[in-house]
């Protein structure tokens, strides 16, 4: 499954690529032609029982492929995903220890195949009111991060290519002039354990790192794995100094802490974040609109990969 926008592939090089899997595996290429394209495609190949499905493009097109898949929960005998990186970032990929050069990983994916090797990953799932579950692979965010990511497809769709630059302009953008940096809005509430008020930012992740800012990891939850439950930057104070000091703990191999404007919190199966006022949310880079509240949970071992 091929995204012709995915931003670092060309004709050139997804031909290629398709030309060394055909000659390994019986394969039919399927170009997403539409937003949610991918979510009817992952579906159909559930349906269809198809072994493998195999996904060229970034994180988004993956997310969607993978909500497809489980549209109905949990598959044990759904298909098994491979995935050949195409985005800007592919936080989920390189998280999986897959090299950033397309043509390398198609490689590791048909050793991979050949061999019959595979692992089982746990996802998360976000629900806003009235909406079904959503699966994200690698990270949700509440608020700031979730804005920009707003931002960054408003640009998009003006034609405006998403680099690391951008996302640094944008970054400033929004954390300057539009994001309120006075009035928290956040709660999160943990089942039988003490609410943590006063967030201005929550930053949701499944793997580690959170993202990447050209070559560099930024990593918020270092101890953050596939094979634990989902950890949680909550982001207490939005001044120049501590946002700065945080910026840099992400790019250090510190990463969060506990401090009085910062909590973490590590493995945890269950929460949910409340707002005073409609907040912008996302999951693996996709902005999905404006919520006052998110339910958020850690599901185990429910997607295959081949890597």
């Amino acid at each position: 499954m091929v995204n012709p926008r995915a931003t670092t592939t060309s004709p050139r090089v997804t031909d290629v690529l398709v030309r060394a899997l055909a000659g390994s595996v019986d394969l039919e290429v399927v170009t997403t032609a539409r937003q949610g394209h991918a979510r009817e495609l992952g579906r159909r190949a559930r349906d269809e029982k198809l072994d493998v499905i195999i996904t060229l493009g970034g994180d988004g097109t993956i997310n969607e492929t993978v909500n497809g898949i489980l549209s109905r929960g949990p598959a044990p005998d759904g298909p098994i995903l491979a995935t050949v990186p195409g985005g800007s970032a592919n936080v989920f990929a390189r998280a999986l220890g897959l090299p950033a050069d397309p043509v390398e990983a198609t490689g590791c994916i048909l050793e991979a195949l050949r061999n019959g090797r595979t692992r089982n990953v746990g996802l998360g799932t976000l629900t806003m009111p009235g909406e079904l579950p959503r699966w994200f692979l690698a990270n949700a965010g509440v608020g700031l991060d979730a804005e920009i990511i707003h931002a960054m497809e408003d640009e998009r769709s003006s034609g405006i290519a998403a680099t690391p630059g951008r996302y640094v302009r944008l970054t400033l953008r929004e954390y300057f002039r539009r994001t309120d940096r006075r009035r928290a809005a956040l709660r999160i509430m943990r089942n039988g354990q003490q609410d943590i008020d006063g967030v201005f930012l929550a930053i949701v992740q499944n793997t580690s790192p959170w993202t990447y800012l050209g070559s560099r990891p930024l990593n918020p939850c270092p101890d953050a794995s596939f094979d634990t439950g989902l950890d949680v930057l909550a982001w207490r104070d939005l001044g120049v100094f501590t946002t700065l000091n945080a910026f840099a703990r992400m790019a250090t191999t510190s990463g969060g802490a506990t401090t009085r404007s910062l909590a973490l919190l590590h493995d945890q199966p269950a929460f949910e974040v409340r707002a005073r006022r409609p907040v912008a949310v996302q999951a693996d880079g996709e902005a999905l609109g404006l919520a006052q509240a998110v339910a958020f949970a850690s599901h185990p071992a429910v997607l295959k990969i081949a890597v």
